[in-house]
């Protein structure tokens, strides 16, 4: 995916960008160090101003950075990217730059400094909420989403419409190292929530 196709998304729809449970790819940044990771658990939390929250494990490198710099990406992966989002997903970047090694493309967010994965189908720039019993209780991060963009050949007026794009549907982890991408649209009621 080129940058033409990227598109702002504006916060008060930036929920939606997770709201149907893709798995994420979290990237971080901090004293000129970098890692990605897959993980499975992230969700909103609220409109406005959005938030989320996301699972890390406490031996992950990934985790470490976002807790030194306090700032990290959701990266939203497609089916186009399941091979790596399972190689950043089995591999620890603290022996490895996992962008050097895999060769992976990424560009400069508009708020936070954590890399932004190329190819994915949507980005949401997150600044931690400090939650510290919560977050060494229970290894659940909650966070601000501070600038969100999108794909929009799949994501556009607020909706995701994967139709005629199979290979940018979002991907589904559904446990030992097996995804599902999401289906077709079941028509409802439109509601503007």
């Amino acid at each position: 995916m080129t940058a033409s196709h990227r598109r702002p998304v504006p916060l008060s729809r930036a929920y939606r960008l997770l709201n149907h449970g893709p798995t994420v790819l979290v990237s971080a940044a901090h004293d000129g160090q970098r890692n990605i990771m897959a993980a499975a658990w992230a969700m909103p939390l609220d409109f406005e101003p959005p938030k989320i929250a996301v699972v890390l494990d406490k031996s992950t490198w990934t985790r470490q950075l976002l807790e030194g710099t306090g700032t990290f990406v959701l990266n939203v992966p497609c089916v186009a990217q399941a091979d790596i989002v399972q190689t950043v997903g089995s591999t620890s970047g603290q022996a490895l730059d996992k962008f050097a090694a895999y060769g992976l493309q990424t560009f400069v967010g508009e708020v936070v400094d954590a890399p932004l994965l190329e190819g994915c189908v949507a980005w949401l720039e997150c600044r931690l909420l400090p939650e510290p019993h919560t977050q060494q209780t229970y290894d659940l991060f909650l966070a601000e989403v501070v600038s969100a963009q999108a794909d929009e050949r799949v994501f556009s007026e607020g909706r995701w419409h994967f139709e005629g794009h199979d290979e940018l549907r979002t991907l589904h982890h559904v446990a030992g190292g097996n995804f599902l991408s999401i289906g077709d649209p079941v028509a409802g009621k439109q509601l503007d929530v």
